[in-house]
């Protein structure tokens, strides 16, 4: 894949590494970030800049919970704001 940049430069992307057509040379790209996988899973960007999740307590011992608990439990969350700044983090590209 080329792409033309300003100048008269083009680079060619091949791995890690640009093409630098002008002066025949190859320059060292930096590689790209690599997002949490178990973060992906679990977690999704709303439009307000937050992030929201899945409500715990709800995987075992449901027994002793009540309907109404179980009921309020299946909605999902909104993280807090203290805690968004390590989730982007962890999602650069969200």
């Amino acid at each position: 894949m080329c792409l033309e940049i300003q100048w008269g430069q083009a680079f060619c992307l091949t791995g890690f590494y640009l093409r630098d057509f002008t002066f025949n040379h190859w320059r060292k790209q930096m590689p790209k970030m690599k997002s949490h996988s178990g973060a992906g899973k679990r977690f999704k960007k709303i439009g307000s800049g937050g992030f929201k999740c899945k409500q715990s307590h709800k995987r075992h011992i449901l027994t002793k919970k009540t309907t109404k608990r179980k009921r309020q439990l299946r909605k999902t969350a909104i993280l807090h704001p203290s805690d968004a700044p390590l989730v982007a983090r962890m999602l650069p590209y969200s």
